[in-house]
């Protein structure tokens, strides 16, 4: 079931509920502002690594800017042979709110897995992109997994998944490497806004607009579906406590018209202020 946003973090793992006085709270809270880490214009402070090339080898120009929007696509491929890509914001980061605003378009590439079809995702807490293999074909990291609807099936959206990493549902280390969150389906070339609330080793929240569906605790570095892969950097059982944000090219073609932040560092340990603070920032960019 859908929760709301105030329930997500006034009241799962992340946060102690409160009954303090809600003025003081509102008059104590301050204003967050979304910081565009896509300036709309080019890719200046991201870095590309498509596995089978070396960093920044924008293979095929498969990263590009046209009509303000972040595009991935494929024209340039003869076959996607696996060469599965992303693209990374230059910063690590440890606590924040991050937006994601996203369609799926056109066709898939020649030569790209049927369960790559519409498929795409963020990739949260990810692994520097200076320490991956050349043919590494992803980062460690949290992939919060988009996909888009077929016109008949049910297929949620920001979906878990765990490249090289585990996480805790339940009291419980959570080892397969997908798991379905709660949204609807979003069919066609609809945009999508994803955020996604993301608090050091603690805990991390999925949500499609104002819903969370999906919430799990405890990230770690382990298990498998990341290949090859440098033993001295995958070290299992690690808590992953900041990382590299990135946004996947799985074959088929998507946009990007909106990547934002805002870092609460400053906030955590002040838990009214934290949750009227995201509840207002995400109440403002509601489309």
């Amino acid at each position: 079931m859908k929760k709301s946003i105030s329930l997500a973090l006034s009241c799962l793992t992340l946060f102690a509920c409160s009954s303090g006085n809600q003025s003081s709270v509102e008059e104590e809270t301050p204003k967050l502002e979304w910081r565009e880490l896509f300036n709309g214009k080019d890719l200046d402070n991201w870095m590309i690594k498509i596995s089978k090339h070396e960093l920044n080898d924008n293979f095929a120009n498969t990263f590009r800017v046209e009509d303000g929007m972040m595009q991935v696509r494929y024209d340039g491929y003869d076959q996607f042979d696996r060469q599965y890509g992303h693209i990374f914001y230059d910063e690590s980061f440890s606590n924040y709110v991050l937006q994601v605003q996203y369609r799926f378009v056109g066709e898939q590439a020649t030569g790209g897995e049927g369960w790559a079809w519409r498929n795409s995702g963020a990739m949260l807490h990810g692994q520097d992109p200076r320490t991956m293999l050349v043919d590494q074909d992803f980062p460690i990291s949290i992939e919060a997994q988009f996909l888009g609807g077929n016109g008949t099936d049910e297929r949620s959206t920001c979906n878990l998944c765990t490249p090289g990493t585990n996480v805790v549902l339940a009291d419980s280390l959570f080892t397969p490497h997908c798991i379905n969150s709660s949204s609807k389906t979003y069919a066609g070339d609809q945009w999508v806004t994803a955020n996604f609330i993301v608090l050091n080793d603690s805990v991390v929240h999925h949500m499609v607009g104002m819903d969370t569906v999906f919430s799990y605790n405890k990230p770690q570095i382990g298990g498998g579906n990341v290949s090859p892969v440098d033993p001295a950097v995958k070290i299992d059982g690690q808590m992953i406590k900041e990382g590299y944000i990135s946004l996947q090219s799985e074959s088929h073609p998507i946009d990007f018209r909106k990547v934002s932040i805002v870092e609460i560092d400053e906030l955590i340990g002040k838990d009214e202020q934290l949750n009227q603070a995201v509840i207002n920032l995400l109440s403002a960019s509601k489309e």
